[in-house]
């Protein structure tokens, strides 16, 4: 087996890495730049929500169009496409702030468009770039670079911004996906994968069901998205409550905010090394542990345990996401990859909001103690029942013996 050093030293895999760290930290860093804006008195707070739901549409629209586009031309060329467009569009989201809304929110949604066509073409170029025996381990180094930014950049970038103008801050970003589309290699050399004179809703149609055909990952998309929709968002909207109501303190929430990506980056760390025998179940136990995150804000627990039951979320999700998107490169077919990718990350991440939108009514109607208790039956339960897919065990293609 290749060892990990052996990864680092690859010229490829690096301008890869690279290229994907730069576009994590510009989609980390937008909202983050628009909040302290909000306080700085160029954004209202109704701005705000409004350039990040513009950023959203953009990135709803352009996921699976950038799915087809990647499955039919080159996947490095579309993730040039998309990160140029955001390259240009942060530079105007920084002139809007001087008084020009409609700009803002035009140019957000352009760069939630590059931000969401990236995702499956860089997927899927990671498939072409590295070798399958070290797929795991670079999954792993990408995903590690992300958790080391969430954790390092907003103390960095709040100490920045008052030593620097915030539009600059924001111009900045547009330099981050400068490199993001300047810095990933060519992928390897394919045929032309597009039919001739196909429409676009046939070839999304193909991913789709290519998508089916591994009912292993409908089951664990099936399971993701129902976490995140509940999981995630009920304790986005719930722990800055129960920080203030039962802790009285914001320390709590700024404990609990970084104990998640810290946990991550065990996660990764571990992961990297580790092959288990039955990586899908792992990885569902993993994604399962995400319950621990309600049933602490719905307990009545010392704030130690609260924020150690969030590092154990952040391991978890990572001991998901990296054997996740590493059975994709290896099971899907590979004309088809970034269409399949699309569909998941359309799905999952991309339909986060919604959850957001509507755990708020559901804990007016129904209180938080039961909203909190449902959603950590729904993160149980919901991995559970998609470890029992066909299989799932391996994240990959059961035997037709065992089908």
């Amino acid at each position: 087996m290749t060892t990990p050093p052996a990864l680092l030293r690859d010229p490829a895999f690096l301008r890869l890495w690279a290229g994907t760290t730069a576009s994590g930290l510009a989609t980390w860093a937008l909202p983050f730049l628009l909040a302290l804006a909000v306080l700085d008195g160029g954004l209202s707070a109704l701005d705000l929500g409004v350039a990040l739901a513009a950023r959203t549409a953009g990135f709803l629209v352009a996921v699976p169009v950038a799915g087809v586009l990647a499955d039919r031309h080159s996947r490095r060329a579309v993730v040039g496409w998309s990160a140029g467009a955001a390259a240009v569009a942060s530079p105007a989201i920084a002139a809007g702030l001087c008084g020009s809304m409609a700009l803002v929110a035009v140019a957000a949604a352009v760069v939630g468009t590059g931000q969401g066509a990236c995702r499956p073409a860089f997927q899927a170029l990671t498939a072409e770039i590295v070798h399958a025996d070290r797929r795991q381990q670079a999954n792993a180094a990408i995903t590690l670079a992300v958790r080391v930014s969430v954790l390092v950049a907003p103390g960095a970038t709040a100490l920045l911004a008052l030593a620097v103008d915030l539009r600059a801050l924001v111009d900045a970003t547009g330099a981050l996906w400068v490199l993001a589309a300047a810095l990933p290699p060519r992928g390897a050399a394919r045929s032309r994968t597009g039919r001739a004179g196909a429409s676009f809703p046939r070839e999304l149609g193909e991913g789709l069901a290519e998508a089916r055909r591994h009912r292993w990952f409908t089951a664990g998309l099936g399971a993701l998205t129902a976490v995140i929709a509940t999981g995630y968002s009920a304790t986005a909207v719930v722990l800055p409550l129960v920080a203030r109501d039962r802790y009285g303190s914001e320390a709590v929430l700024a404990a609990a905010t970084t104990a998640y990506p810290a946990g991550a980056l065990l996660g990764a760390l571990l992961i990297a090394r580790w092959r288990p025998r039955a990586p899908g179940w792992v990885a569902m136990a993993g994604l399962g542990l995400y319950a621990l995150a309600p049933l602490a804000l719905l307990l009545p627990v010392p704030a130690a345990v609260l924020v150690a039951a969030y590092v154990l979320v952040g391991v978890g999700i990572e001991l998901f996401n990296v054997p996740w998107f590493t059975a994709l490169q290896r099971e899907v077919e590979p004309r088809l990859l970034a269409r399949v990718s699309s569909v998941d990350f359309l799905l999952s991440y991309g339909l986060a909001p919604l959850g957001l939108a509507l755990i708020a009514p559901a804990l007016d109607a129904f209180g938080t103690a039961a909203t909190l208790l449902a959603c950590a039956v729904v993160c149980a339960l919901g991995p559970a029942a998609a470890a029992l897919a066909p299989g799932a065990r391996g994240f990959s293609r059961p035997r037709p013996q065992e089908a």
